[in-house]
């Protein structure tokens, strides 16, 4: 009888570059309709008040932006899913550089039209944001980010959400959050606007937020507008007489794409404003890269991929310097929108040019489409995205954070909210910098590194067990580690440990010793993460000794401490614990490669047959569930089950699989494909952890050449499997003939 796994042949397949398009198109559809959803509230909120008139520009600005800086991205980023545009934080301190800049025109008295200079500024703003973010990325300067401190970050990004919210406020009333207009808020239409918007937030929090799905979104707020529109045709308000109580945008003219450098402009733009928007301006700079460089961060972290940061800093600096030689503003890597076209199967540069596709497609489509959305819905989006942020470092932030951090973080949304980013920066750094100098010391965070091999337990053992330790005791890697561990330190840990994990490649007990450990930031926990993901994906366990309880409780709310980490209070008992655990395994490998003699020298009738055949087999261990060799695989090995089981799987109707035959240990699989070399057409899967010794067919072939006797006897042996094998299926088919 012939090998289960020649008898079927393999289903045939889709075109694997094909479905990979698809999905990657898939994927930057549901990236779009985020894309085009913020990008009209971030139009709505920059081109605001006195900009009002100006919003078919500020459209076509915005869908400029995000169709460029997906465009770029996609092409470069080290993250081929990835997408880009611009970002509710970005487009807050935007945002507040163009409002900056008409407040200096205004108080002036100067007769110039708003929109040139505007335009030019933002352009001036994102170029000179890419030059800055190239040469971070460049000069390997982008780094420097992770060490500042994270209560400056974290109030630098939570007064963005603060600026959000008021500007979703301005952007639903008309009305500028200040202590002048608070009386215009107690008006009955008003507050009923104000009421709406909070109403829409509330339902996106409700629903939305909780789920992510992609096209959740768009489904609320259509269901927002029809519910509107309703609402006015019940209460018999025509659409006019909404417009004019201020219940839904004016529509705005079609804007034609407009590049501002022109002479003109350039002359009678108003240099004397340049000194007083320098702080916007370092605002514009400082969040696109710390939001660049967290973004990429946590998009690593969720998916599970490694990112070069200094390439999505040069590839995001050269997205934003086009952008702003074509009249848009910054953006940067979006973290829900990548992560969502991760979720929807996106894995290539196909979906960022779907985003770009579908943004240029709005600049016709976007301010005819304004003219019928109630403020209220857009307005809803604005405050559920600052309250969002809000949220994010105000409340979860509190978790993370010590008592002084987290006021901190506080003061210095404060100090921007009231005087701007310039103050809020040097102060937050400053108040930064004297937490830091209280709790960490200007020293490596390391201070000795050692094996297993040179530094043991203090269990005295055997001479056996002393020869085992001395020979796999560089199974066991040791790192002291010293001061005060805050985002920079880590950083350096989880680089040091990369090395010393390919350097060691036999490494599996990995121990941290705390001892010396003054304290560990919040931020920390971010490479720790890394190096949890890299040991896990060598199979390294991690042990961590004299871990405090104020660091036991940092690690734990990042998630770090599960599977894979075990914690043991002293040095000596971890090193005894991993000795153990190298002991027995080496005894288990013992008493495994005897019963795998014993097998092969009764199979062989001979122990040097047998001793001969191990040397040339290769030991694998598959979990349940694992996928040991697929039809259509070339048929290049066989296989020596020594424990467990394997099943052989073909195809069923509605992509189900049947297991045909199912072998247990001490049986073989894989004989006749070693012989015949015809590709395999069954998949055999593990059905339980198994241990599996494989033959190839190089290594058959060299016995066929150097062992004459030992190829005998193996197909001796193959004969004998086949006649059993062909026995057992005639009984079978006679019992199914009665």
């Amino acid at each position: 009888m012939t090998d289960p796994a020649i008898i079927l042949s393999p289903a045939p397949r889709a075109n694997p570059t094909l479905k990979h398009a698809l999905n990657d198109i898939l994927g930057g559809s549901a990236a779009s309709v985020l894309t085009v959803t913020f990008g009209l509230s971030y139009a709505l909120l920059i081109f605001a008040g006195p900009l009002s008139p100006y919003l078919s520009y500020g459209i076509t600005a915005t869908f400029v932006s995000s169709a460029v800086l997906a465009a770029i991205v996609a092409l470069g980023s080290s993250l081929p899913f990835a997408v880009a545009a611009p970002d509710s934080s970005t487009a807050a301190v935007t945002g507040i550089l163009a409002a900056s800049l008409v407040e200096r025109i205004e108080a002036a008295n100067l007769s110039t039209p708003l929109l040139s200079p505007v335009l030019i500024t933002l352009g001036l703003s994102t170029v000179l944001t890419g030059m800055v973010l190239c040469g971070l990325g460049l000069t390997r300067m982008g780094r420097a980010i992770r060490y500042v401190p994270y209560p400056v970050v974290g109030g630098f990004l939570g007064a963005t959400g603060l600026l959000i919210v008021m500007g979703a406020i301005r952007v639903i009333t008309d009305h500028p959050v200040q202590f002048a207009t608070l009386l215009r808020f107690t008006n009955t239409t008003t507050l009923l606007e104000l009421g709406a918007a909070c109403a829409m937030a509330l339902v996106l929090y409700l629903t939305w937020h909780r789920s992510r799905s992609p096209f959740g979104l768009p489904i609320i707020l259509v269901a927002g507008v029809l519910t509107a529109h309703l609402a006015f045709w019940v209460t018999g308000v025509p659409l006019g007489e909404a417009r004019a109580l201020g219940w839904t945008f004016q529509p705005p003219p079609q804007a034609a794409f407009m590049v501002p450098w022109h002479t003109d402009a350039l002359i009678h733009y108003p240099w004397f404003a340049v000194p007083d928007l320098l702080g916007n301006l370092v605002a514009v700079i400082f969040v696109t890269a710390s939001s660049t460089l967290f973004n990429t961060t946590g998009i690593e972290v969720a998916v599970h991929r490694e990112a070069n940061l200094e390439r999505e800093l040069n590839v995001t600096g050269a997205a934003n310097m086009l952008t702003g030689v074509l009249g848009g503003y910054a953006g940067c890597i979006s973290i829900s929108r990548s992560i969502l076209n991760f979720s929807s199967g996106g894995r290539g540069r196909l979906s960022g040019l779907t985003v770009a596709a579908m943004s240029l497609l709005m600049l016709a489509v976007a301010p005819d489409l304004l003219g019928f959305i109630p403020k209220f819905v857009l307005g809803g989006l604005l405050l559920y995205l600052g309250a969002d942020q809000l949220h994010k470092w105000i409340i979860e932030s509190r978790k993370r954070l010590s008592k002084l951090e987290y006021l901190s973080l506080i003061a210095i949304i404060a100090i921007i909210v009231v005087w701007g980013f310039v103050p809020g920066i040097l102060i937050g750094v400053i108040i930064g910098c004297a937490t830091f100098a209280f709790s960490a010391a200007r020293v490596e965070s390391i201070k000795y590194s050692f094996d297993g091999s040179e530094y043991r337990s203090s269990l005295d053992r055997s001479r056996d067990d002393q020869e085992v330790l001395l020979a796999h005791g560089g199974k066991i890697q040791g790192l002291n580690l010293q001061s005060y561990l805050f985002f920079g330190s880590a950083n350096r840990l989880y680089q040091h440990v990369k090395r010393l994990l390919q350097e060691r490649p036999e490494c599996r007990y990995l121990l941290f010793d705390f001892k010396l450990v003054t304290g560990v930031d919040s931020s920390a926990a971010y490479s720790f993460a890394q190096i949890k993901r890299s040991a896990r994906d060598l199979g390294v366990e991690l042990i961590l000794v004299h871990l405090s309880a104020a660091a036991e409780k940092v690690l734990r709310s990042s998630d770090f401490i599960g599977e894979g980490v075990t914690i043991i209070p002293e040095l000596d008992h971890a090193l005894e614990w991993c000795e153990n655990e190298i002991i027995s395994q080496h005894q288990d490998l013992a008493q495994e490669e005897a019963s795998l003699r014993d097998w092969f020298a009764r199979l062989l009738e001979s122990e040097s047959d047998a001793d001969e055949l191990i040397r040339r087999c290769q030991r694998i261990e598959v979990a349940a569930g694992e996928i040991i060799v697929r039809a259509g695989d070339p048929a290049d090995s066989m296989h020596f089950i020594l424990d467990g089981r394997v099943g052989i799987m073909v195809p069923a109707d509605d992509d189900r699989t049947t297991r045909v035959r199912s072998l247990g240990r001490y049986t073989t699989i894989g004989e006749m494909g070693l012989v015949s070399h015809a590709p395999r057409s069954a998949t055999i899967q593990a059905e339980v952890d198994s241990v599996l010794y494989v033959l190839n067919t190089h290594q058959f072939d060299e016995i066929k050449e150097e062992d004459p006797a030992l190829s005998h006897k193996l197909l001796t042996y193959f004969v004998s499997v086949m006649a059993e094998r062909l026995t057992f299926a005639n009984r079978t088919i006679a019992v199914l003939r009665r």
